[in-house]
């Protein structure tokens, strides 16, 4: 093979499959090896008894192979097996090893004919074996029996697939030669996961059993149903043979008189049986091997990579220890204060693209939740027109006034001040609430100590609760505060006399111009259900219209709606959509857009929905009055008033309406300072410098640190599974100095390879020469992946110092005939 180390690559698998299986994990990573597949009783565990040279694979009537046995197979001087499950016991009477595999199996699946996908680890040691390792898997079966479920052939046909589904896997096809091979389950499953026949090796057994006067020499000639890799054929122990102890040595001695004298195959028995077979295998594990290693070291490297910072934390966890369990305490409570701030005040790591959560969250509902809450909160024109009137008339009394009232502006001010205790309670609520989701947040990094992070949710949130309530009564105290002075000297209030000269102005609020307001998607919910489908539009608002295009190009205007007497309403959520949907309709009774009395609009979440009334509150459309007195609306109907009242009322609204806007401007501003001061700046400070002190208070702080379950198992196998690919990463690390560096043979002159009258394919695949002259063959021949190498035979090649000590014979003397699938270079 060119150099000493390409020996040892089998090896080297062998060691990493013993590294990963020996903590239960494959790290998900394609081993190379060779998987034997063939149905019931096909002869593949002679096969794998040859390949040894000794009885020890279960052997009886139905399925005898019901666990996968990985068999390792290591050229060495002394003869002995070892179990992976038995570490440390050295079998070295086979009969032995019998007996554990079918102990081993029954152990996982049971006395009565079960089966599992668990796999049996087996290493021989032999001075008759090649470096070598297969899979054996079980036989495919067409009828439970015994415990087996029935649909037995379904789950073994899952259990061959899940190892010869991987790129990596060399699959040897058994089939038996009295079988027609297009019927062969082996071929077919191969044929499934490689249909190019890049991966798969034919193995065609019970050549003595075949009729009289008929051979399958077709098929080991590559002509019927071809593969790339080609067939080779054995003779195994017949069951008489088995049960008369006849020697293995003796059977491959026979084996090998039957390949050499019948006729259809002697002109091919140097590349027949069981040695040749064995040899080929090794060989082509071994190129397998060394073209798919760059790709396995990248793949552990990757790994490793993805589990060093995790190995790191809690490779300096002590469970055990009191001092490590204090600091890991105090680190991870500084860990918490961290992340708490940073979801709060906002940072450039972690950042989540799904959803707004935390400070951002905070911060839409100081400013457009908080705003679209007051905004609901104003009464309709009508309604305060005629509470004016009622306070005016009440306050006159049984006299007829003259002049207008102050105390009926003071009235209907304090009134709606005190309207403002809702939304200003809500906006506390929703800030409150919002903080204790992040909390929560924040402690699902603790989830690894379930007493440490109940703990922590606790104090921190009943803190937060404790602020709440000394924030809410702060809120209260300030709206008592603007309700026991009304101050009419305010730069900002327009008095008596504007008041009354601007009637007519300010019976409508000033807007700042045509301003864009809100731009975004929105679905006309009722108008595409009668169209047949929903569909969206890219809607503007400004501070007149609300128009609506046909993408975010704005080329295409479907419509431009005047926001003139238009509302808004809240439309329940459908069952059969998961959209959440709100409503703008005029007050008075108009069609909004052709024969609509009202336009449905539809977003994806509640917070869009939200976010789309605070603006359109910004342009002056309010939110539907909810509430209201049933008799209110049956005096308004009935209510007139003379000219006098009429011009008091007038003016009296003008007054409140100035005088408000001052109110909601201030309170505006103070909520959110309030809610600031009060609870989020009070929290992160209380975490910080009191969290911490509280948990030692709590209890035993040692047993906040007991880890889960869950975790102590994650934590062990992050170590094993670390530890084990820095193992493999080693191996190969070695393997690859010793291996890959290692010089190869001198290049030799492959120029005869490219004069197509001198060369030709064997049935095998192999290169043959013809029968008159040519050059001598190399003392290494070409190789490629989907084309095995053959291994020389040539003795008679005096250049021998350039080629490796062990030469194999492979080439036969005696050429067979030109097949259909010849091809040349």
């Amino acid at each position: 093979m060119g150099n000493r180390g390409m020996e040892e690559l089998i090896l080297l698998v062998n060691r990493l499959q013993d590294a990963f299986r020996a903590i239960g994990q494959n790290c998900n990573l394609d081993l190379p090896q060779i998987a034997v597949v063939g149905s019931q009783s096909a002869g593949k565990s002679s096969v794998l008894e040859n390949f040894v040279g000794r009885d020890f694979l279960p052997r009886g009537s139905g399925i005898v192979t019901r666990r996968p046995l990985v068999l390792q197979l290591i050229s060495s001087a002394s003869e002995h097996a070892e179990f992976l499950h038995c570490k440390g016991k050295k079998f070295t009477d086979f009969d032995d090893v019998r007996r554990e595999i079918e102990a081993e199996t029954d152990r996982v699946t049971g006395t009565n004919k079960g089966i599992s996908s668990s796999p049996i680890n087996l290493r021989v040691s032999s001075p008759n074996v090649l470096n070598l390792t297969l899979i054996d898997l079980p036989g495919i079966t067409k009828v439970p029996v015994g415990d087996q479920p029935a649909d037995i052939e379904y789950k073994i046909r899952d259990m061959i697939m899940q190892f010869i589904c991987k790129e990596n896997c060399l699959i040897l096809a058994v089939t038996p030669a009295n079988m027609d091979l297009a019927n062969s389950d082996a071929l077919k499953l191969a044929k499934d996961v490689d249909p190019q026949g890049h991966r798969t090796i034919g193995v065609i057994t019970k050549l003595d059993l075949v009729d009289k006067g008929t051979d399958v020499r077709d098929v080991l000639e590559n002509r019927l149903l071809p593969l790339r890799r080609g067939y080779i054929g054995v003779v195994n122990r017949s069951q008489k043979d088995i049960e008369g102890k006849k020697d293995i040595s003796a059977a491959l001695a026979a084996e090998k008189r039957f390949f050499k004298s019948h006729p259809a195959y002697r002109h091919m028995a140097d590349c027949m049986g069981t040695p040749y077979l064995q040899r080929l295998l090794n060989q082509q594990l071994t190129n397998h091997i060394r073209d798919t290693l760059p790709a396995l070291r990248s793949q552990l490297q990757a790994q490793l990579l993805s589990l060093d910072k995790e190995a790191e934390e809690y490779k300096g966890l002590n469970p055990d220890d009191p001092s490590c369990k204090t600091k890991a305490l105090m680190q991870l409570i500084q860990h918490f204060g961290l992340d708490f701030e940073k979801r709060i005040e906002g940072s450039g790591d972690q950042v989540d693209t799904v959803q707004l959560s935390g400070g951002a969250k905070i911060n839409r509902i100081f400013h457009e939740r908080f705003p679209f809450e007051l905004g609901k909160m104003e009464s309709d024109e009508k309604e305060l027109r005629r509470e004016i009137s009622y306070a005016i008339k009440n306050i006159h009394g049984i006299r007829t006034g003259l002049f207008t009232p102050d105390m009926a502006f003071e009235a209907i001010v304090k009134k709606q001040i005190v309207k403002l205790k809702g939304p200003c309670l809500k906006c506390v609520d929703m800030v409150i609430q919002e903080l204790i989701n992040t909390v929560q947040q924040c402690t699902n990094k603790l989830e690894s100590f379930p007493k440490l992070r109940e703990e922590t949710e606790r104090i921190v949130t009943t803190h937060i609760r404790e602020r709440e309530s000394q924030t809410k009564d702060q809120v209260l105290l300030s709206l008592e505060i603007q309700n026991s002075y009304i101050n009419t000297n305010h730069e900002d209030f327009i008095g008596f006399t504007n008041a009354q000269q601007k009637t007519s102005q300010m019976s409508k609020k000033p807007t700042a111009g045509n301003q864009v307001i809100r731009k975004g998607w929105l679905i006309i919910n009722n108008i595409s259900l009668i169209k047949g489908g929903t569909k969206e539009y890219w809607f503007v608002l400004t501070a007149e219209s609300l128009s609506w295009f046909k993408d975010d190009e704005e080329k295409e205007k479907k419509y431009m709606l005047p926001l003139d007497n238009l509302k808004v309403r809240d439309i329940e959520k459908s069952f059969m959509s998961n959209k959440h949907v709100f409503a703008i309709f005029n007050t008075e009774q108009r069609n909004v857009y052709k024969d609509y009395r009202h336009l449905e609009l539809a977003c994806d979440t509640q917070d869009d929905v939200d976010s789309w009334k605070a603006s359109l509150l910004r342009a002056g459309v309010y939110p539907e009055k909810t509430t209201g007195d049933g008799d209110g609306s049956s005096q308004t109907e009935s209510f007139s008033m003379d000219p006098q009242l009429e011009r008091q009322v007038e003016t009296i609204r003008n007054l409140v309406d100035s005088y408000m806007s001052i109110v909601y401007k201030a309170i505006r501003d103070l909520m959110p300072k309030t809610i600031m001061h009060l609870v989020i700046n009070n929290v992160e400070e209380f975490i910080h410098s009191e969290l911490l002190a509280q948990l030692y208070s709590s209890g035993d702080q040692y047993s906040l640190m007991d880890e889960s379950p869950e975790q102590t198992l994650r934590r062990e196998e992050v170590l094993r599974t670390h530890a084990a690919l820095k193992e493999a990463l080693n191996i190969i690390t070695d393997i690859s100095t010793t291996t890959i560096s290692t010089p190869l043979p001198p290049p030799v002159d492959s120029s005869w390879l490219h004069s197509g009258s001198l060369h030709r394919r064997s049935p095998k695949g192999y290169s043959v020469p013809k029968k008159h002259p040519a050059p001598a063959a190399p003392s290494q021949p070409v190789r490629s992946e989907a084309q095995p190498p053959p291994v020389s035979n040539n003795t008679d090649n005096t250049n021998t110092t350039s080629r490796p000590k062990r030469v194999l014979r492979s080439i036969p003397r005696r050429q067979p005939p030109a097949v259909p699938t010849q091809h040349t270079h």
